[in-house]
C-alpha cells in the first residue's frame, strides 16, 4: 500500500522545527527576531488597571468624631471593656463609668484598664468618671450622669461632633470606620431625633408620671418610686425623643 501522508508530514515537521530555530535567534540587542509573545511593558498592552485614576483625598470631606457614654452598673465591668474595644477608634471621644452600685475593686479593674492600655494612652481620648454616681433606671439621676459625661466630654474631648449614650450591654452592628466615612457627609450640626413630637405611649408612661428617684438620697440602688397623681403634659415647648445630639445642642443643654 503507497503511504502518499509520509511525504507531507516531513515536510510539516522540517516547516515546525525552522520556526522553533528561529524563535531561539535575538538580535545584538536581545529583541528576538520572532516573538511568540507581546511583553508586558510594551505601549499597547491594555490592563483595566492603567484606566484607573484614585480619587485625590482632598475631594472627600474629612471624617467626623463621635463622643460616646458608655455606661455600667454591677457586673458589667467586663461587657463595657468588650464595648468599648469594638466601638474604639481614635477619632473618636470616650467616657466610661460604672455607677456606684458596682463594687470598689470592679471600677478600680476598669480604672487600671483604661490608665493603662497602651492604645488609650497614647492617643488620650478615654476618659473614666473615677467618683461612681448612684444612677437609677428612667431616673433624673440618669440624666444627671449623661449630663456629667458630656461636661466631661466638652472640657476634655476637645473636637467633636456628635454625642451617642450607651450601656455596657450594646454593641456595634458596623465598624467605626464605615459609621465615619457615612456621617462625612452630614451637616454637623444635626440632631438625630424623632421626626414627631407625638411619642405615643411614651406621653403617659413617660411624660405624664410623677416619680421619686431614691438614687437622689440613697446610698443603695433601688426603682423609682411612683407616684398616683399625674401631671399634664408641657405647652411651654414639645417632647421628643432621640438617640444622638451634635456637640452644639449638647453644648446648650449644659449652659
Amino acid at each position: 500500500m503507497e503511504r502518499k501522508w509520509i511525504f507531507p508530514l516531513a515536510i510539516g515537521s522540517l516547516a515546525s522545527l525552522f520556526l522553533l530555530f528561529l524563535t531561539t535567534l535575538t538580535s545584538p540587542d536581545g529583541v528576538p527576531f520572532l516573538p511568540l509573545y507581546r511583553s508586558g511593558t510594551a505601549s499597547g498592552a491594555v490592563f483595566i488597571e492603567s484606566k484607573l485614576h484614585p480619587l485625590p483625598l482632598s475631594s472627600s470631606p474629612p471624617p467626623p468624631r463621635f463622643a460616646y457614654l458608655i455606661s455600667g452598673s454591677v457586673g458589667d465591668g467586663q461587657m463595657l471593656k468588650r464595648t468599648l474595644q469594638a466601638l474604639y477608634h481614635p477619632l473618636n471621644r470616650y467616657v466610661v463609668h460604672l455607677d456606684l452600685e458596682s463594687s470598689p475593686k470592679e471600677r478600680l479593674d476598669l480604672h487600671d484598664y483604661v490608665s493603662n492600655h497602651p492604645v488609650f494612652v497614647a492617643v488620650g481620648n478615654v476618659w473614666m468618671i473615677a467618683k461612681a454616681n448612684l444612677v437609677t433606671y428612667r431616673g433624673p439621676t440618669m440624666v444627671a450622669n449623661t449630663l456629667h459625661a458630656a461636661s466631661i466630654l466638652l472640657k476634655e474631648g476637645g473636637d467633636w461632633d456628635w454625642f451617642i449614650n450607651l450601656s455596657a450591654t450594646d454593641y456595634p452592628l458596623v465598624t467605626q470606620d464605615d459609621l465615619l466615612h457615612t456621617f462625612s457627609y452630614m451637616p454637623r450640626d444635626l440632631n438625630f431625633i424623632d421626626h414627631t413630637s407625638d411619642i405615643g405611649w411614651k406621653e403617659f408612661q413617660r411624660a405624664k408620671p410623677i416619680i421619686i428617684d431614691p438614687g437622689l438620697y440613697m446610698n443603695q440602688k433601688a426603682d423609682v418610686f411612683w407616684v398616683t397623681q399625674r401631671r399634664s403634659v408641657p405647652t411651654a415647648f414639645k417632647l421628643f425623643t432621640g438617640e444622638m445630639l451634635c456637640k452644639y445642642f449638647v453644648f446648650f443643654l449644659l449652659i
